[in-house]
Order: C-alpha cells, then structure tokens, then sequence
C-alpha cells in the first residue's frame, strides 16, 4: 500500500466535506485522513496513482497539489 500527501487548501468544514466524500466513493481508496486545519490529505492506496487521486480532489473545485516531502 502506498501512501500520497496532498496540499489542499480548504476554508470550511463544507471544503473538508466535499473532498471526504470525493475520496469516499473513489474506488481503491483504503484509508485516508482530511486536516482542515493542517490544509493536508493523506490518503492510502494500492491500487490507485497519486495522480488519480490529485484529480479526484481538483474535481472538488479545491485548489490541490501533491505535497512536498
């Protein structure tokens, strides 16, 4: 299982709403973790690329990109 940390810039709890329930029904998601005020999604996966993932939460209209390690 590979693990993606993503910088997702959210301002309400309706912004960390809508990308928990993107990465609730993306398939292959098996663990993930959305800080609102950290502005961080770390999501876990063995089956999904870090770039699906990112994609999944830009449809949200959030302002995201893969984080810096």
């Amino acid at each position: 299982m590979t693990q993606y940390k993503y910088d997702v810039t959210m301002s309400c709890g309706g912004c960390s709403g809508a990308v928990t329930k993107a990465l609730t029904k993306l398939e292959g998601v098996d663990k993930f973790d959305v800080s609102l005020e950290a502005q961080k999604v770390t999501v876990e996966s063995a089956t999904l690329s870090e770039s699906e993932i990112l994609a999944a939460i830009q449809k949200t209209g959030k302002t995201a990109k893969v984080a810096e390690q």
